[in-house]
């Protein structure tokens, strides 16, 4: 896990699916969506220019919310379950995580300790941004994730 950070984040247009599951559902919903999402941005004439992410409303209860996506170049317009998205602007703390994501659960910790020592509030929404592709690097041990949660 690197340093935490902050930023001021300009809105970034993007293609999601949205998601209301069981966390145990999670993993499927992706490898679903993300194959579906390019599909409808490459047919909409649009251009992925980052890494996929998970955007989460809310922090997760016994169902997780989430609108996974990618972001693009431009807007685009509904195709099917895939709908035009925007990751918010604003003021966000960002941090890294290293390894598997099923060890996310810590980074979130740090993070929030570390916003909480420097005075700063946090607002409910978070989105995870999958730096590393799983299928092109088999160790779950080198994944990272960048994490970026809004402030209030």
């Amino acid at each position: 896990m690197s340093s935490f950070t902050t930023a001021t984040l300009t809105p970034q247009p993007a293609a999601a699916i949205h998601a209301e599951v069981p966390m145990a559902e999670l993993p499927s919903v992706f490898d679903r969506g993300y194959p579906a999402i390019a599909a409808a941005v490459t047919a909409a004439g649009r251009t992925i220019v980052a890494p996929p992410f998970g955007f989460y409303p809310r922090m997760p209860g016994e169902t997780v919310e989430v609108w996974l996506g990618f972001p693009i170049d431009a807007p685009i317009g509904a195709a099917g379950e895939v709908q035009p998205f925007e990751l918010p602007g604003g003021t966000a703390v960002i941090g890294e995580h290293v390894g598997p994501f099923d060890t996310l659960s810590e980074t979130y910790e740090a993070l929030a300790a570390w916003a909480a020592d420097q005075g700063i509030a946090l607002a409910g929404a978070v989105w995870e941004t999958y730096v590393t592709d799983p299928s092109a690097e088999p160790d779950p041990s080198r994944w990272r994730t960048a994490v970026t949660w809004l402030t209030s």
